[in-house]
């Protein structure tokens, strides 16, 4: 394939323009196993030649395929991997630089994040639909169960099943969760609220 396009990144906006088409998106595939002329792409495609020189200038305005040498009567067009290699260090550079303005999250941010999937997964008495299985939408209503037990108290397992059936049947995948998220820990049989402080840590 012909190494002898320019490399400028793309425009971003229009890389994905011209990408949000099915049939470019073919046509993109295709050519990413090699050059091929408009007839052939036609022909794979079961399309009109018209309608593959069309979508082909689309692609070849944005640069993301291009034209390679003429065979006879044949002109192939190929993709333009250098293009494209750099178009894709530029979306990590965009990345990274809107990663540097990001600001950092707050206590506020999660509490806001942990009220909605609770209202979510809540049903208007207070009891839960069912558990999440996405792990973070897990971690805040393990978050939210977990403040409904004093720090400095001590609980019997049947006393945390009581609490737990409060909001769900299924008290023994609750406690496993709270446990193995470090939220109520357990020790011959007595649970607390973990508390991470250094202190008892150390």
């Amino acid at each position: 394939m012909s190494n002898q396009f320019n490399a400028e990144p793309m425009d971003l906006l229009a890389f994905f323009k011209a990408l949000a088409d099915e049939t470019r998106l073919k046509i993109v595939g295709l050519l990413a196993n090699g050059p091929r002329t408009t007839d052939q792409l036609a022909a794979q495609l079961d399309l009109r030649a018209p309608t593959i020189s069309h979508h082909l200038e689309k692609l070849t305005a944005v640069g993301l395929v291009g034209p390679e040498p003429a065979r006879g009567h044949e002109k192939p067009y190929a993709l333009r991997l250098d293009a494209l290699h750099a178009t894709a260090g530029r979306l990590l550079g965009d990345r990274a630089a809107l990663a540097a303005l990001a600001p950092e999250p707050t206590a506020e941010a999660g509490d806001a994040y942990e009220r909605e999937i609770w209202r979510n997964f809540s049903n208007p008495d207070g009891t839960l639909k069912e558990i999440p299985a996405q792990r973070k939408k897990l971690s805040a209503i393990l978050a939210r169960l977990a403040r409904e037990f004093a720090p400095e108290q001590a609980y019997t397992e049947k006393q945390v099943n009581a609490l737990l059936r409060r909001y769900h049947e299924d008290t023994a995948s609750l406690r496993r969760e709270l446990i193995g998220a470090r939220l109520l820990s357990r020790e011959r049989g007595v649970y607390r609220r973990f508390d991470a402080s250094p202190s008892l840590q150390s």
